[in-house]
């Protein structure tokens, strides 16, 4: 498995997981544990791991969540 993303941003890491799933890529949240167990201070991000294969499709995945959010700020 490789990294799609780090973030500590878990609406994010939901939508992802979720938006991959609907294209049947499945993705492992992992430092989900270790995030939560450190606090509120955000120190250590959680990573989205996907297949190498499924790798360029969730990326674009991953850039259509981040130009939505970019969108939304406007």
């Amino acid at each position: 498995m490789v990294e799609l993303t780090r973030t500590n941003d878990p609406v994010l890491l939901s939508w992802l997981v979720a938006a991959l799933a609907e294209v049947r890529i499945e993705a492992v949240v992992l430092d989900a544990h270790t995030s939560v167990m450190e606090g509120s201070i955000s120190a250590i991000p959680r990573r989205l791991m996907v297949d190498d294969p499924d790798l360029a499709r969730a990326r674009r995945i991953l850039a259509e969540a981040e130009a939505l959010g970019r969108s939304s700020e406007h």
